[in-house]
């Protein structure tokens, strides 16, 4: 079967699906002894594909690595940055910086803290971050005033955003208000996740965000299934029993009719 070749030096391990992209547009990559051009599709079971001159084999794959990161505030969900900031890869050991083909599943802002989740598993990847698969996110999200019910009711029901309403999210008070701070403490819970999403629906509120960290990304908490709190800036092993209750949740998710994507979507809030 015939897959994109940034897709299938992604599922291999040679690097993330944008790292791959890149090799290919240096002219980095062949096929079957051509320079490879990117959009072009191979057949890993009858084409050769060369990196740099060596040539790849899916025999070499590197062992599947499910990892869960507390990202802190300043670096960037990336494995790399044009503007040279710190990226999630470097608060890895250098072992997994390099040929690992590691990558975030989806994004949390510069801004944002909180639990990431890297992989060089691409289908884990692809079934994380589409639309239809609704993994639920949670957030701690600090905003400025203090917000009446009503219009935690309307961020509960919906918000027209980007010329879509966005679908029903749980919105609770997790600390009440604090005068002295001019700030209310909210437990978000999102079943979709476009671009910066909590942060300009926050705005458009009237309510901006002062902090937003997360805390959870479906069943896989900061908290691991001992209890133990993940430090911020460190990461963790997903345990088996998460591995098996994540693959669950997608088992469940994929029998779900798929309904229509949406450009605006993407997994960073």
């Amino acid at each position: 079967m015939e897959i994109r070749l940034q897709k299938l030096l992604s599922q291999w391990g040679v690097a993330s699906r944008r790292q791959a992209e890149q090799l290919i547009l240096a002219g980095q990559v062949q096929l079957n002894g051509h320079t490879a051009e990117l959009g072009q599709k191979a057949d890993p079971d009858q084409d050769q594909i060369t990196l740099n001159g060596q040539i790849l084999n899916p025999t070499d794959r590197p062992q599947p690595l499910y990892l869960l990161v507390n990202k802190p505030k300043g670096v960037v969900s990336t494995c790399q940055d044009p503007q040279h900031r710190r990226t999630v890869l470097e608060l890895l050991p250098k072992t997994y910086q390099q040929g690992q083909g590691l990558h975030p599943v989806g994004r949390l802002d510069v801004a944002s803290t909180g639990a990431l989740l890297l992989t060089n598993d691409g289908q884990l990847t692809f079934a994380l971050t589409h639309p239809r698969f609704h993994i639920a996110k949670t957030y701690q999200v600090w905003i400025e005033g203090c917000p009446p019910p009503e219009i935690l009711d309307r961020w509960r029901q919906g918000i027209h955003l980007d010329g879509r309403t966005t679908l029903p999210a749980q919105v609770e008070i997790l600390k009440p208000y604090q005068s002295h701070t001019n700030s209310i403490c909210l437990e978000v819970i999102l079943q979709e996740g476009r671009n910066r999403q909590i942060r300009r629906i926050a705005e458009q509120l009237g309510y901006p965000v002062r902090k937003l960290h997360r805390t959870q990304i479906g069943s896989i908490s900061l908290h691991s299934p001992s209890g133990k709190l993940l430090p911020q800036g460190r990461y963790r092993s997903l345990t088996a029993s998460e591995m098996k209750n994540l693959r669950r949740l997608i088992k469940v998710r994929s029998s779900i009719s798929p309904r229509r994507s949406s450009p605006y979507e993407s997994a960073r809030s």
